[in-house]
């Protein structure tokens, strides 16, 4: 059994590092589901004036099983979010292997990220956003504006890059963007307290919100401000009071929103077990048990095929499988769970990686497969899954769980 562990995570080392060589050779630059309105040729025509257009072409981007984005001028471009996940990941392995070099490409990753937020004259704290315009049904997003998920994953890398460098201009970085959160993402709505996706917007959505919670709560940790942990309580408790009584949460509560689907859910349990844990209180202990129990329940097939959908599997989605890997080691952490990544983790490079290129596919539908190695969305996130089912296999996590899983 041991010899089998060690194949397994000997086997999985050599797939993260070509996919960071990967990385490393593409300038950690790359294109993104959602940059088709980045289109220099949509831009000439005049037709991005139009919501309906706007819209209709990210969903062409984002659906064609080909790369269109070569033929209409859409930029390769570094995502801020990107960045952070896999800074996320460099400073893991780091914490395995002792790795100098990966340390410092994460320090001058963290640096990017200093210098590339969106304009502190405008939002008067840091913040980011991402580098595209683009249109969801529920708002439009001009190129600059700042996003609450873009924030708080750029903030919870340079909290990590503190913590690995003791070095505190990325606390203090980290700790300006939660009060940009808290100045301008504060909604009170419709009889809810909540934390907007953009400044400006009413929309509830479950992750953000919660997303949004967990990096006040570790911003009160760092400077003590009573008012951030009020704040993160409260918003923390809206979506919790929200939450179905069989544990799902639906994205958010508009209409066109009540779908529930894998790595949302995982996001949600993710941040609100931040919130406990930097809040130091049990109240949401009921909540997280309940949603766990969904999330075990309902997204993962027999074999480790993630579902992307709680009553469909199709498409099936790295980001989905590389969310399991973070929820189920860091939220729930039992033998169960474990079981589950190990299954998770072999049935996504055998199915979502191309050994040819060292990328892992997008998506698989039920008739072909979306094999755009896109970066923010799957190649990001798979390299964070990886390294933390590198740490989670290494010798002194084996021993403080008592065991080989």
């Amino acid at each position: 059994m041991k010899f089998q562990h060690y194949n397994i995570v000997s086997g999985m080392d050599a797939i993260k590092q070509r996919l960071l060589e990967n990385l490393r050779d593409s300038q950690y630059a790359g294109y993104d589901p959602f940059d088709g309105l980045n289109s220099r040729l949509l831009k000439m025509s005049g037709l991005d004036r139009s919501s309906f257009v706007r819209l209709a072409w990210i969903q062409l981007f984002k659906q064609a099983p080909v790369n269109l984005r070569p033929l209409v001028g859409v930029p390769k471009c570094r995502n801020p979010k990107g960045i952070a996940l896999i800074i996320l990941g460099m400073l893991q392995d780091y914490a395995r292997t002792n790795d100098q070099a990966i340390f410092e490409e994460a320090k001058y990753l963290g640096e990017w990220l200093l210098e590339h937020g969106c304009s502190r004259d405008v939002w008067k704290h840091d913040c980011w956003g991402y580098p595209f315009p683009w249109q969801s049904r529920a708002f439009f997003v001009p190129i600059g504006t700042p996003n609450i998920i873009t924030t708080c994953y750029v903030a919870r890398a340079l909290w990590a890059l503190r913590q690995a460098t003791g070095l505190g201009h990325y606390s203090d970085a980290a700790c300006d963007a939660a009060w940009f959160i808290a100045e301008s993402l504060y909604v009170q709505h419709d009889g809810r307290h909540f934390l907007a996706y953009i400044p400006g917007e009413t929309t509830f959505v479950h992750n953000a919100n919660l997303w949004g919670a967990a990096v006040l709560a570790q911003a009160y940790r760092e400077t003590g401000k009573d008012e951030l942990a009020d704040m993160a309580y409260e918003v923390a408790m809206q979506s919790m009071h929200e939450q179905h009584s069989d544990g799902h949460w639906p994205y958010g509560e508009r209409s066109h929103h009540k779908f529930i689907d894998s790595f949302h859910t995982g996001y949600n349990l993710e941040a609100l077990n931040i919130v406990r844990q930097q809040l130091n209180t049990e109240e949401f202990d009921v909540s997280i048990g309940l949603g766990m129990q969904y999330y075990r329940t309902h997204f993962f097939l027999e074999g480790g095929t993630p579902k992307y959908y709680h009553n469909t599997i199709y498409p099936i989605d790295m980001h989905s499988a590389a969310q399991a890997v973070l929820t189920l080691s860091r939220v729930g952490g039992t033998a169960e769970d474990y079981a589950i990544v190990h299954k998770v983790i072999d049935w996504a490079v055998k199915h979502m990686y191309c050994q040819k290129t060292g990328w892992f596919y997008y998506q698989i539908h039920r008739n072909y497969r979306n094999k755009i190695p896109y970066l923010r969305w799957t190649q990001a996130w798979a390299y964070l899954a990886l390294t933390t089912y590198s740490l989670m296999r290494s010798p002194s996590n084996l021993r403080q769980r008592g065991g080989n899983d």
